[in-house]
């Protein structure tokens, strides 16, 4: 049974992981306090890039204090040989006396192993506190372990009766600007953003995080099957800036104006969603947002790819005629829906943010 300051301290080094999230990929974002008799001594999170580690910059800040102290982490020390040396050696050497881990690492390299060698150094160990908290942190990070794909939320902005845009194909601004803003502040927890070709090439969108304070935007990503984006558009115009991967086939003459802008070319078939976010999950991406179109959410939700949605409703009516925000699902009866459970609503001006997860079968 974990004690109230074991929950405390944890809550401090997971709130201090949360910033890292889309900036450490392809590295889990960790959170880690050290404390000495009942006094913080340091704090740190995985440095954006993935290194070093969050554990290696608190004992650097805590330095001969760490002795004795008590160390919370997020997730369980590495204990491999890469870029750096192991967590779990500077740690022993340290002379830390106890360790509070949140969850065990999926990663076969390391899942269990660090565990033991603290232990085998006489160090006390603790595992467990705020667990669920901890998983869900770095869900990505172990989707793209145990499943070889990053985690996947579908994110939508609709009126109240499920339409993201006129027949006209107007859709600026059907939410507020407090939506929008909370929007870039989802975009910059991502490692990635992902749009088919149909917004890219209509909405010519920048897909930026436009933040005060915030200078991190994620990888762009673009499915475009015949390589129809611009080379004059937005993404591409700034592809030396920002990372853009389109996931497609044109010919040579679309493929060099292309990458002459910097823009990176995956070959495939972009309809096979299981192996573009295979490909994405070979290049370190954990979390992936994915803002459409209507065709785009409707082949994630078909090929069982949806973890999460976003759905940001503003309150009001398009009718029958507006541009629904999910495009056929192919679903005869109620056997077949989708069905999902909401976690959690928040009011933004006028308008709300709804968040679902998948409802577990059975």
């Amino acid at each position: 049974m974990a004690s109230d300051v074991d929950i405390h301290n944890m809550k401090s080094a997971l709130s201090l992981a949360c910033r890292g999230l889309g900036r450490v990929w392809p590295n889990p974002s960790v959170g880690c306090v050290i404390v000495q008799e009942d006094c913080v001594i340091a704090r740190a999170r995985t440095a954006d890039g993935g290194r070093p580690h969050a554990e290696t910059q608190a004992l650097e800040q805590a330095g001969a204090l760490a002795k004795g102290a008590t160390l919370y982490v997020t997730l369980e020390p590495c204990t491999h040989h890469g870029q750096t040396a192991p967590c779990v050696e500077a740690i022993i050497a340290a002379g830390i006396a106890h360790v509070v881990i949140g969850t065990l690492d999926v990663d076969p390299r390391v899942s269990g192993k660090s565990v033991a060698l603290l232990k085998a150094a006489g160090i006390k160990v603790t595992q467990g506190v705020l667990e669920d908290e901890c998983c869900a942190l770095n869900i990505g990070f172990i989707k793209r372990i145990t499943e070889n794909r990053p985690f996947v939320t579908l994110k939508m902005a609709c009126t109240l009766d499920g339409k993201i845009a006129c027949a006209s194909g107007e859709s600026q601004w059907i939410t507020g600007s407090l939506a929008r803003r909370h929007t870039h502040q989802v975009r910059s927890r991502h490692d990635a953003i992902l749009v088919g070709c149909g917004t890219a090439v209509v909405d010519d969108p920048a897909l930026s995080t436009r933040l005060d304070g915030v200078a991190h935007t994620p990888v762009r990503v673009v499915l475009d099957s015949k390589l129809r984006i611009s080379p004059d558009s937005q993404l591409v115009r700034t592809a030396t800036d920002v990372p853009l991967w389109v996931f497609g086939n044109g010919d040579d003459e679309q493929t060099s104006a292309l990458r002459q802008h910097g823009v990176v070319i995956h070959s495939c078939d972009p309809h096979n969603l299981v192996l573009v976010l295979g490909v994405l999950a070979d290049q370190g991406i954990t979390r992936v947002l994915v803002e459409g179109g209507a065709e785009v959410h409707a082949s994630f939700l078909r090929q069982g790819l949806c973890d999460e949605l976003f759905i940001y409703r503003a309150p009001t009516l398009l009718g029958g005629d507006g541009k629904s925000m999910i495009r056929t699902l192919n679903i005869e009866t109620l056997v077949q829906r989708y069905d999902f459970v909401r976690c959690s609503s928040r009011i933004l001006g006028a308008d709300v943010l709804e968040i679902y997860k998948q409802k577990d079968e059975g």
